[in-house]
């Protein structure tokens, strides 16, 4: 068994059982619901997102800032469609069924990836002759090649820059040496199989638009008005996205690079289909909330037999050509995320202004405006997960865990290849050590699990004597995190820590994804949870989808910063990875910088605004009566 799943079940049954009896105990039973339907909506997208950079470069052979683009043009989308899907949940048909729709275009999308198509093929032209460049297989076990004289030559970078080909015979048609600008690649890809793709994509995309804001909207609304309980349950929640997006990056990761991509993004597809089920049947636990505003109004036929609410999914499922139209063009992307921001930005000021009846209600709208910010960068550094970091992990990082094969405990641990030449020939019950750069994902996700009922409960503890940081406080020590994260890579190159080809420890990257994981729980359960607190009740799904408006813009500028760092492939494979690493720890080094500067910013400007929360009670979220609490809370203890 693969020993990233076995450290898997390990983590999870540790950090689980505490985190079940916390949600059974002291919180309502709608939470499980969510937190298990909001898994596996995790498990699926994380696990498409985990093997999809590779994908793009190993499968349909884009080159790094081509693949960097189309990554963040997707990411931008699934962030910046919930701002429609939020306000439809508001106005229309409610939460609950924007939910439950969203779900079921996300399992079209994920089992549509399934299909992966034909790969793309490459060739060089060199002196008007073509070259096929062989490639195999995927991550670690990948081997590409250029077929010459039908021989297949391994190759590299050229001193000076080019390609130099191993073992080239003398006489032979294609020099050992083509210096740069002397040879020209070109790829070939199946038309239909990129539609296809694109359209996988699409469907996922308009899914996300309609589940992701509102489900968290569901989270805030079983609380009353100043439940302490509130943080404690976020954090919750948050573990349940983490413990999908952890089994996504463990099984999802493992399938895709190994078994084949359809397997990996079809395993997707399945966690998609358990979600729906899952939400689906624990309607009761709900308890009411997320239904529509005016039920009767949508009932009511509008155009012919068409009802409101059935021309909401015709109009959804149309659109789903525009954005299979957008996501391919990534200038377009960015030119709409620039009209949706400043659009975004002109409704929140007309809240504070117009809408907001007192001062504490605009200070509240204002907080939220400057967390909005502060998550804006905060994603950017973070989400180079899924791409500069994800490539980094392939190309410039020993995966192997252990030099060699050993016995431990009368059980033989170590990969394949290690045993083969240990020659150990292991019977019965075997550990594979093998990791492959898609289940590096897993470290954050893994981090999440271990730390966030600590978080949860460290949270509660300090709210108890009120000494809980102010969440713009909270916000900075964030920042300062996940920009360390990506110095502390630096620092250890600058010390030494690179092997004789250019490759970096494990232990590194896992250093960087744990400092990450801290500031993520500093940053983001407690955003999501500030965002439902400070937020007028009539307008907490838009402000919902304006935080994911953050992230979708974090996702399109880190898509960007991840083609600045990009390198030379050729069949998918690096050419140079000295230059590769340089690359890469010079942007490091950036993001570092940035991430630590702001985060410090944020800190001195905590103590100026700290105010602005009017602590967790106040008027904008008029909570039930005591009698109506404690009604509810009997009703938590005794559905």
């Amino acid at each position: 068994m693969n020993i990233v799943i076995i450290l898997g079940i390990l983590i999870t049954l540790v950090t689980g059982v505490p985190v079940l009896l916390q949600m059974l105990k002291h919180h309502p039973r709608g939470l499980i619901i969510l937190f298990f339907a909001e898994m596996w909506e995790r498990f699926s997208y994380y696990g498409m997102r985990g093997i999809l950079i590779f994908f793009l470069t190993q499968h349909f052979l884009f080159d790094d800032a081509m693949a960097g683009s189309t990554y963040g043009s997707y990411t931008s989308l699934v962030y910046l469609l919930p701002l429609v899907g939020g306000i439809l949940a508001d106005r229309y048909i409610g939460t609950r069924k924007a939910i439950a729709f969203g779900a079921l275009l996300l399992v079209a999308g994920h089992g549509m990836m399934a299909l992966e198509g034909s790969p793309a093929t490459e060739t060089l032209t060199y002196g008007g002759t073509a070259y096929e460049v062989a490639a195999e297989g995927r991550g670690a076990t990948r081997d590409v090649a250029i077929v010459v004289d039908g021989e297949k030559y391994s190759f590299g970078a050229a001193e000076g820059g080019g390609i130099a080909i191993a073992d080239m015979p003398a006489g032979a048609s294609l020099p050992a040496t083509l210096a740069e600008g002397s040879y020209q690649m070109t790829q070939t890809r199946n038309t239909n199989d990129i539609n296809i793709f694109y359209l996988a994509l699409s469907l996922i995309i308009m899914g996300v638009g309609f589940l992701k804001p509102n489900i968290s909207s569901i989270v805030g609304q079983l609380y009353p008005e100043g439940d302490p309980r509130r943080d404690s349950g976020f954090t919750l929640y948050y573990y349940g996205i983490n413990l999908g997006a952890f089994w996504a990056a463990v099984l999802c990761g493992y399938l895709g690079q190994t078994v084949g991509w359809w397997a990996g993004f079809g395993l997707a597809g399945i966690g998609m289909a358990l979600g729906w089920i899952v939400f689906v049947l624990g309607k009761p636990l709900l308890r009411g909330h997320g239904e529509p505003p005016n039920p009767e109004m949508l009932k009511r036929p509008l155009i012919g037999p068409i009802n409101r609410e059935w021309l909401i999914y015709i109009l959804a499922v149309l659109g789903v050509g525009v954005v299979w139209f957008m996501v391919q063009r990534n200038v377009l992307v960015g030119n709409v995320l620039l009209a949706s921001t400043v659009l975004s930005l002109a409704a929140i000021i007309w809240i504070i202004i117009g809408v907001c009846k007192t001062w504490v209600q605009r200070q509240r709208m204002m907080l939220a405006l400057v967390l909005i910010f502060g998550a804006v960068v905060f994603f950017t550094l973070f989400e180079q997960a899924g791409t500069s970091l994800n490539l980094f992990a392939d190309r410039n990082v020993d995966l192997t865990i252990s030099p060699v094969a050993m016995q431990f405990l009368g059980i033989t641990v170590g990969t394949p290849a290690q045993i083969a030449a240990a020659g150990i020939t292991p019977t019965g019950f075997w550990i594979d050590a093998t990791i492959t750069a898609a289940q590096v994902q897993s470290f954050n996700a893994g981090f999440i699990l271990i730390f966030a009922p600590i978080f949860a409960a460290m949270w509660a503890w300090l709210a108890s004597r009120k000494m809980d940081p102010n969440p713009t406080m909270k916000f900075g020590l964030g920042l300062v995190q996940v920009g360390l994260g990506f110095l502390v890579v630096v620092w250890a190159a600058g010390s030494g820590m690179v092997s004789p080809t250019f490759q970096m420890p494990l232990m590194i990257l896992a250093l960087l994804y744990m400092l990450h994981t801290t500031g993520e729980l500093f940053l983001s359960p407690v955003g999501l949870s500030e965002i439902t607190k400070l937020s007028m009740p009539s307008v907490v799904s838009f402000m919902m989808a304006v935080w994911f408006l953050a992230s979708s813009i974090a996702q399109f500028v880190g898509g960007k910063i991840a083609g600045l760092m990009g390198t030379e492939t050729v069949g998918g494979q690096v050419l140079d990875p000295e230059g590769a690493l340089a690359t890469s720890l010079g942007g490091f080094n950036t993001l570092g910088q940035w991430g630590v500067g702001i985060g410090i910013g944020f800190i001195l400007i905590s103590f100026l605004i700290k105010g602005w929360a009017h602590a967790s009670g106040g008027d904008n979220h008029p909570g039930p009566s005591l009698t109506d609490r404690g009604q509810e809370d009997r009703s938590v203890t005794n559905p």
